[in-house]
């Protein structure tokens, strides 16, 4: 398996995305932006137990295998000399109404995927990435 660096994920529902606002603390890396779940590396971790463990810990949502609907290898948007896998996966209405947000972020709600796309506080490299994802699914 290729070394790589974190993952992010579009949890759909829908037409729409979960997503959190990063919390907005001076020297955090896009502070204060829309942003999908997802984090760091740890250890030996695969990529699905990489995103597994991140949207467990910031989401309480369990996510299997199969939710995975896809991915894709890019460079670390911290830093373009790493891997980073972005991933799309199905959630449920239950997934969604038993969310318990962690400690990261400021807050969470689903947004629709058009207002993602356009909004200006959404982080602009997973815009790219989900232009990719909807191109794949068209």
């Amino acid at each position: 398996m290729e070394d790589f660096d974190g993952v992010k994920i579009a949890l759909i529902k829908d037409d729409q995305l979960l997503v959190i606002l990063r919390d907005d603390k001076p020297g955090l890396r896009n502070a204060n932006l829309w942003d999908l779940p997802g984090g760091g590396r740890e250890g030996h971790e695969t990529p699905f137990e990489c995103v597994a463990r991140e949207v467990d810990e910031e989401l309480k949502i369990q996510l299997s295998p199969d939710a995975i609907i896809w991915e894709k290898t890019y460079p670390a948007m911290h830093d373009s000399g790493l891997t980073a896998y972005f991933m799309a996966a199905h959630i449920s209405d239950d997934d969604i109404r038993n969310v318990v947000f962690g400690d990261e972020g400021q807050c969470w709600k689903m947004m629709s995927i058009a207002d993602f796309m356009s909004d200006p506080t959404v982080i602009e490299a997973l815009k790219g990435r989900m232009r990719d994802y909807l191109g794949s699914a068209a």
